[in-house]
């Protein structure tokens, strides 16, 4: 992927040092928690409904009680990023989703609103309650963040083997595609609907919206490549494998051996590759409607 010395975005917030240190890995009932558990505790808990605080415990050889290291504080002021190379992309795909949303909601006589992207370790407060790192990347729309532990980018590669720089820019540009959804409101939407529908029916929404996000995943991929030609040989390759990787039935497989459609939360490896790609071939906000019927 073409990034260095494209525009880097001034939206990223650092609170590493704040959520508690220690590298990659997180500290249980006093032990040490390495990436390999934590890709098992995202497996079950991202795709399997496992409380992943329960998996992390066993495995760190707890009874399931309190985590020994604390959230930080919600008073804490960001810390100005870090200006090593991971951090620096980081920017740089923040600033290129920013220039290409801007201008889709401008075409479409909107205003786009940039997220902010806060890198952590760990754990850290969010206005959605506590995050962790190991449930991977997430978006929160009640203070319209990103969080993300750069720590998931060595178990995207290690563990879930979906390596590249196009796989790590993919997953932030479906993170920042939630923000979207949220501007759009389709998020309030589908939250609106969780009291008034069974956990499979609720199940089925989360995976339309998972797929859409996938989608608009694409639709920055296309723009971006037309103004600065960030994609190299290889690159949407990474995309579509890292798309695959994380699918539902793939993860649901490779962590024991059976696959449950009804539980699904984000879709097959085949519809997130299939919805990335569409987004990405037409470059069409609109071919994104995975709530059409029959569209899933």
């Amino acid at each position: 992927m073409r990034w260095q010395g494209n525009r880097e975005s001034d939206n990223v917030e650092d609170v590493r040092d704040d959520a508690g240190g220690g590298g990659p890995g997180m500290s249980f009932g006093g032990r040490g928690i390495g990436l390999g558990s934590v890709a098992i505790a995202l497996v079950a808990s991202y795709f399997l409904g496992v409380n992943p605080m329960t998996v992390l415990n066993l495995l760190s050889g707890g009874a399931g009680g309190d985590m020994s290291q604390a959230a930080p504080q919600q008073g804490a002021r960001p810390h100005p990023p870090a200006n090593d190379e991971q951090t620096r992309f980081v920017r740089t795909v923040l600033a290129d989703t920013e220039d290409v949303w801007h201008q889709l909601f401008k075409e479409a006589g909107g205003e786009y609103r940039d997220p902010k992207l806060v890198l952590f370790r760990g754990a850290v407060p969010t206005a959605c309650g506590r995050g962790e790192a190991a449930t991977g990347p997430f978006y929160c729309p009640g203070d319209q963040k990103v969080y993300i532990d750069l720590g998931f980018y060595d178990v995207l590669r290690d563990r879930l083997g979906a390596p590249g720089d196009f796989a790590q820019a993919y997953v932030i540009a479906h993170e920042v595609g939630h923000h979207v959804q949220n501007l759009m409101g389709t998020s309030a939407k589908v939250e609106a609907m969780r009291q008034r529908v069974s956990q499979t029916q609720y199940n089925a929404l989360s995976v339309r919206l998972e797929l859409q996000a996938d989608c608009y995943a694409g639709v920055w991929a296309n723009h971006a490549q037309q103004a600065r030609q960030i994609i190299e040989s290889g690159d949407v390759e990474e995309a579509l494998n890292a798309a695959s990787q994380i699918g539902d039935d793939t993860l649901q497989r490779n962590a024991s051996g059976h696959v449950s459609p009804e539980s699904f939360t984000h879709g097959s490896s085949q519809q997130r590759m299939s919805w990335f790609k569409r987004g990405m071939d037409s470059g069409d906000v609109g071919q994104c409607n995975t709530f059409a019927k029959g569209a899933v």
